[in-house]
């Protein structure tokens, strides 16, 4: 029986962590498996109280776990940092989850910005290395408060970080390709038996020492599936492409920075950081992996009772993925599909007025 641990986090973040555990309850009633659930108060009402951010003694607590559900980390009375890289970045390295997995699919019934563009058109995944770049925090500051001020922060990329990125990518994308192969693909290359699409990103053109490394191993490790297109972005264009074809896309690779920041675009495309689930994943399994919405603590809005908890409900689909539970995740994305094509209930980001909890509980109710 899996043991899942559950950190609400602040702001926002135990508000929708209820609602996706009521969600993981009812399906795991209907699906037939049962689970254990282990709390961990963690976040910055314990940093304020304590002055501990993440002891040694509860991640080797976490470590037991074999999967993690994480609400938010961030509270407007911690300085910006403590808490981020005290707890998510911590986690994320000490237990190897070198894989940041962000689907960016638009479900029917959800408005995008971007103009003539539907469901069909906005269904990729990005894949972000999560162990490195310049999230490793090498550097430092010299004269630091002066006017000859020099702060110093080195980007991190090992051969082997880099190909484990890549290679979770290609498989990916194989995967994918065998359930529906990539639509993107003309009639020519369909008939040469191609069933999707890897985009690297980054800036080769400018960062020709880190990101020669990732060009080299991107054409190296694509050699060993020759079922699946290469393709490459410098991420400034992929930034424009996601906007004015977002179709173009299958599964983009990427470093851990980039990754960041073309996420939050990918949902912004699909609705929404409310609709944007997330995973840090330990694909060898020797620890824990964590599954978290992409949206932030919130704090303008925590204790409304009024944020999306879609995002963590489509989180809860990705943990049971990675439990390998494939009937319960997808019960609960044709759920979350039912509601969004319904038009309502939605909470005020969506346009709507519900509260997190109709929300919730309409996705329950929409259980076949």
């Amino acid at each position: 029986m899996p043991t899942i641990g559950v950190i609400g986090g602040d702001g926002v973040g135990p508000e929708v962590v209820r609602e996706g555990l009521a969600v993981l309850a009812d399906v795991a009633e209907r699906e037939g498996f049962r689970y254990d659930l282990v709390p961990f108060d963690l976040g910055g009402e314990r940093y304020l109280k304590t002055g501990e951010v993440l002891p040694d003694k509860v991640v080797d607590d976490l470590r037991r776990c074999d999967a993690l559900f994480l609400g938010a980390v961030g509270h407007p009375g911690v300085a910006p940092g403590i808490l981020e890289k005290g707890i998510l970045l911590r986690l994320r390295f000490e237990f190897h989850q070198y894989i940041n997995l962000r689907p960016v699919r638009l479900y029917p019934g959800v408005e995008t910005p971007i103009k003539g563009k539907g469901p069909d058109e906005i269904d990729m995944v990005v894949v972000r290395e999560n162990n490195e770049d310049l999230y490793v925090g090498a550097g430092g500051f010299t004269r630091k408060g002066t006017a000859e001020e020099v702060a110093i922060q080195t980007s991190i990329n090992t051969r082997a970080g880099v190909e484990r990125c890549l290679r979770y990518a290609f498989d990916l994308a194989r995967s994918r390709g065998r359930d529906r192969p990539y639509p993107g693909l003309t009639e020519e290359e369909r008939g040469r038996g191609l069933l999707g699409q890897v985009t690297l990103v980054a800036k080769t053109n400018v960062l020709t020492f880190a990101h020669d490394l990732w060009m080299r191993a991107f054409t190296e490790t694509a050699r060993d599936y020759p079922e699946i297109k290469s393709d490459y972005q410098h991420v400034d264009a992929c930034c424009m492409r996601m906007v004015v074809s977002p179709e173009r896309f299958d599964v983009i690779a990427t470093t851990n920075m980039f990754g960041d920041i073309i996420t939050d675009l990918g949902a912004v495309l699909q609705g929404g950081m409310g609709l944007a689930a997330s995973g840090n994943l330990n694909p060898a399994r020797t620890a824990p992996s964590m599954f978290e919405p992409v949206h932030g603590s919130a704090p303008d809005i925590a204790g409304k009772g009024i944020a999306n908890p879609i995002a963590a409900i489509l989180s809860v689909a990705m943990l049971l993925d990675h439990l390998e539970l494939p009937g319960a995740s997808e019960r609960i994305r044709r759920a979350v599909a039912r509601v969004l094509a319904a038009g309502a209930p939605k909470t005020p980001d969506l346009g709507g007025r519900a509260k997190t909890a109709d929300v919730g509980q309409a996705v329950r109710n929409a259980f076949e």
